[in-house]
């Protein structure tokens, strides 16, 4: 193998791997229903390490930003949060799916280990998905779609073709394709705007820990 392609490679590794992981582990928990708390506290704990120690390989990334950075992260989150849950109902037929959900109650677990599965969920949505969605969708996808050699070409570098393709292939991940679309084009924006990946992880991670709370305080599971 050409050394070149062997160093492409390694390059796409630490942000494809985890994502491949989370989703097969995703597929597991699909395929064994009765146990899905099982198989989510797995993928929240296996990619949560994978990330971690990858860390050092996510080079452009700047781990801390400044207040404004935050403080748009924070808006554009609550904002996608908002065209996430406001248009429920008015749509019903572009779902993708129409399953119940993740219901933590519903695995007859009481006590801690009730508490364990919910914090799980929440920590998992809401700082290990952000995390490895980012760096799939908008940190690397975006990218390779414009040069094989994704690492040459600037976060935030706009193309159309990469920008809408991955918008909506990040929308046609979720059960509500729709909604989920119009989030793939305002965390697009974002990071096309700010150039900065980080920005979109508090954004993405805002959605997640807003809708988390969301669903537990009106169990609307089919939102988890």
């Amino acid at each position: 193998m050409h050394p070149l392609v062997r160093a492409s490679r390694a390059s796409w590794f630490p942000y494809v791997v985890p994502f491949l992981v989370f989703a097969s582990l995703t597929q597991a928990g699909a395929f064994w229903p009765a146990a899905a708390h099982f198989w989510y506290v797995i993928k929240t704990i296996v990619v949560g390490l994978m990330l971690v120690a990858f860390r050092r390989r996510y080079r452009e990334i700047s781990w801390g930003t400044g207040g404004a950075d935050w403080a748009i992260g924070v808006v554009a989150g609550s904002l996608v949060l908002l065209v996430w849950v406001a248009p429920e109902g008015l749509y019903p037929f572009m779902r993708i799916g129409h399953g119940v959900g993740f219901n933590p109650y519903g695995f007859g677990l009481t006590g801690p280990e009730l508490w364990c599965v919910i914090g799980a969920r929440l920590l998992g949505a809401s700082l290990v998905v952000p995390v490895m969605e980012e760096l799939f969708w908008r940190g690397f996808l975006m990218r390779v779609l414009i040069d094989s050699d994704f690492e040459r070409v600037p976060l935030g570098t706009y193309r159309l073709f990469s920008f809408a393709l991955v918008a909506v292939a990040f929308g046609l991940e979720h059960d509500r394709w729709l909604v989920g679309i119009a989030a793939g084009l305002l965390y697009g924006g974002l990071l096309v705007w700010r150039r900065n990946l980080f920005t979109c992880m508090v954004a993405h991670a805002v959605t997640n820990l807003g809708l988390g709370i969301f669903v537990l305080r009106t169990r609307q599971w089919t939102f988890w």
